[in-house]
């Protein structure tokens, strides 16, 4: 984890976290929405102010997302375990033993998945439309020509 400095202040404007997590602000406002301990209060103009421990919870929701790779839900998780416990969680014994992941994309089948081939329905056949003479007019008038 990169220790970022944070200002001894009251409260920070959603720009100045920005600045300070390294993400934009509509990232910001989605984690507001998916995590609940990150909640900042509104001011009378409806700014969002942020005040420390909303700083140190967006800064933590970076590190889980950015750095350690986990899913929004694995984040929940984590973040919620933490809570209850009263800090971070750092399970040595645990990453070492976990496998590491590889960049390289999964291997797909040709044609999906043997699953998705047995409980796939066949195709209808295509209808074909029989050009005559009025519907060959009719393109004409729209101004499109029959292949």
């Amino acid at each position: 984890m990169t220790s970022v400095a944070i200002p001894e202040k009251l409260f920070f404007k959603i720009g100045e976290v920005c600045e300070l997590a390294g993400v934009q602000a509509h990232v910001l406002r989605y984690w507001e929405t998916e995590f609940p301990t990150l909640a900042p209060q509104k001011n009378r103009a409806g700014q969002r102010t942020y005040r420390r421990r909303d700083v140190e919870m967006a800064l933590r929701i970076k590190e889980l997302l950015y750095d350690e790779q986990y899913t929004i839900a694995g984040a929940k998780k984590k973040l919620a375990n933490e809570l209850r416990t009263g800090g971070p969680v750092r399970d040595s014994a645990a990453a070492a033993k976990a496998p590491v992941r590889s960049l390289k994309p999964r291997r797909r089948w040709p044609g999906g998945y043997p699953q998705q081939q047995r409980n796939r329905r066949p195709k209808p056949p295509r209808r074909r439309v029989l050009m005559t003479s009025t519907t060959t007019a009719r393109l004409s008038c729209d101004g499109l020509r029959p292949n």
